[in-house]
């Protein structure tokens, strides 16, 4: 999450209605002179006067606000709350919030705002259409005068919101052991020792060794420097290949398939984290671009989640060798990988076979486009059926090429990740899921 940043004040802006009422007063003040009698100016020098008395008041409105917001909510349901609270003095009546949902996110709840005094809560309620990864910006806060006729931008203090939406099933991943533990067969020790895992024993302590990893009793006790030591259960590591390469489906498409791609990277690289397994990143255009490498703990789930939410689609789509060979450069073959494509375009032009042939074992995750709300164009009802039977047949015809080489997960429901779990408990089936 980035620091909280503050949005500086705009200059006060002119409504219609204040610009209309201008207009008329300057109309009554010509008629005063063309007709030679001060009656219109009666009419005239309140509604200019008008104005200007607004944009005197405006001077007096509250200058910043403090923002603090959150999101809650689960699966397809983002609930929005947050509060304005103002500086002592300041009034709260004028103020008004403005939220509009970005690309992906549906409003299914009006805005509710409620003044109280020096503080003002709102509160509003989303849909998301498809698992995603968003950074929602602080709503924008604005002054209006009472008779609605200047305006302005309040600053603010606050920090963007993070909204991240899973499919539930990405917790069963947690109990999953992946088929590959070390590069060559028979190297597969189901055990280690290390940092993190059960106690195992006492041995003398390191340099390096972190100061939470002192057994500070026993060091007194005995009188010299002693570290514990962990035993920890292996489940392999696991690699997440995003492919972000243009494909026939146009830009738009593109895009919405790779916001539910990354969700679906950091779900499932925090899951297996959670089980001490080193994950690593790395996404794929025109070249091996981010590139993440092995590890665990805290610190690689924080530098997994800078890398895939900065993951964005790539201009130009390079060929799947160049992938393999770029790949073998930050990873040793062997690992689990997972590579994450709409396999949208020409199946020779696929990531699975080439990353195979180097020595990776393969699981293709493939975000359907026939899932994507609206990605169909109105059609007839009688030619709805036939249109969906076509576009199924076509994307089955294009995985079929890439079931030898790996298991296949067709992702058409795409808050569910059911498909994927069997595919990791029973890698060896060369089988669409």
């Amino acid at each position: 999450m980035s620091p909280p940043s503050a949005a500086r004040a705009s200059p006060l802006r002119w409504r219609p209605t204040a610009i209309g009422l201008e207009v008329a007063g300057a109309v009554f003040v010509f008629l005063a002179f063309a007709l030679r009698t001060p009656v219109p100016l009666f009419a005239g020098l309140p509604l200019l006067a008008a104005p200007v008395a607004s944009a005197l008041a405006g001077a007096r409105g509250p200058g910043s606000v403090d923002l603090r917001w959150s999101a809650e909510g689960s699966g397809p349901v983002v609930e929005l709350s947050g509060t304005l609270t103002l500086p002592p003095g300041a009034p709260a009546e004028g103020l008004e919030v403005r939220l509009d949902p970005p690309s992906g996110f549906e409003p299914s709840a009006p805005l509710r705002v409620e003044h109280d005094g020096a503080t003002v809560r709102f509160r509003t309620r989303w849909s998301v259409r498809e698992p995603t990864i968003a950074v929602l910006d602080p709503p924008v806060v604005v002054w209006r005068d009472p008779l609605g006729l200047v305006e302005r931008e309040v600053a603010r203090t606050g920090a963007p919101l993070p909204v991240e939406r899973y499919p539930p099933e990405l917790l069963r991943l947690r109990a999953t052991r992946l088929e590959r533990v070390r590069m060559v067969p028979g190297e597969t020790r189901s055990r280690r020792r290390g940092t993190h895992g059960e106690f195992f024993g006492l041995r003398d302590a390191d340099r390096s060794d972190p100061v939470r990893q002192i057994n500070w009793r026993a060091t007194a006790r005995v009188g010299r420097w002693l570290a514990n030591e962990f035993e920890l259960d292996l489940t392999g590591d696991l690699l997440i290949v995003q492919d972000t390469r243009p494909t026939p489906l146009g830009a738009e498409r593109d895009d919405r398939l790779l916001s539910i791609g990354r969700a679906a990277s950091l779900g499932i690289a925090t899951s297996f984290l959670r089980e001490k397994s080193r994950v690593g990143y790395a996404a794929f255009g025109e070249f091996v671009g981010t590139v993440v490498p092995l590890a665990t703990g805290r610190i690689q789930k924080l530098r997994l989640r800078e890398a895939i939410v900065a993951t964005r689609r790539s201009p130009v789509a390079g060929p799947g060798e160049r992938c393999a060979v770029g790949l073998s450069r930050f990873f040793p073959r062997g690992v689990t990988t997972l590579v994450i494509s709409p396999a949208a375009s020409d199946p020779l032009a696929e990531l699975p076979p080439y990353l195979r042939r180097r020595g990776w074992p393969v699981v293709l995750l493939s975000p359907s486009p026939l899932a994507l709300p609206g990605a169909r164009p109105a059609l007839l009802p009688e030619d709805e059926a036939l249109a969906h039977r076509l576009e199924r047949l076509d994307r089955r015809h294009r995985l079929a090429d890439l079931w030898i080489h790996c298991p296949v997960v067709d992702w058409d429901e795409l808050w569910s990740l059911e498909g994927l779990s069997l595919a990791f408990r029973r890698p060896s089936r060369r089988r669409s899921v």
